[in-house]
């Protein structure tokens, strides 16, 4: 199967909000960056703390289906980071969200990607119709 396009750098304003993180002396690796699995975790607590804090995570559970990431520079600690987020596709039960990882004040993300969540039934793991609350959580976050 071929690597998804994630296309050209998006600009910082099509990111419809962002969380920001410390980084910690663990985030680093044995080659002085920060390790580019920590930044789908970095990514992982913006999204879910973003629907948390709207109150949208007490019906259905994410689950990752999909992801992908393009580095484009290195980070490390101490940066502080923002990621951005934004929803490029709501379906029935999926959301696409996606995302960029900026140091803190600068314009030019350091990675770009995406992620699917599937939501699903917390007893069966079926896949579930996108709670209401869910839906216009994450439709604010739409990309225009």
């Amino acid at each position: 199967m071929p690597a998804r396009d994630e296309g050209p750098l998006a600009e910082r304003a099509t990111y419809k909000a962002f969380h920001m993180v410390s980084t910690r002396w663990a985030d680093n690796d044995q080659y002085g960056h920060i390790n580019n699995a920590k930044f789908y975790e970095f990514v992982d607590s913006a999204v879910n703390a973003h629907l948390l804090v709207a109150g949208a995570l007490d019906e259905s559970i994410g689950l990752v289906v999909d992801s992908g990431c393009r580095y484009t520079s290195s980070l490390a600690f101490p940066d502080v980071i923002e990621v951005g987020i934004k929803v490029d596709r709501i379906g029935n039960s999926s959301v696409t969200y996606g995302f960029a990882v900026f140091r803190r004040g600068t314009a030019v993300p350091a990675a770009i990607g995406h992620f699917v969540h599937v939501y699903v039934d917390a007893e069966t793991r079926r896949p579930k119709a996108l709670p209401p609350k869910l839906r216009g959580v994450v439709e604010n976050l739409k990309a225009d």
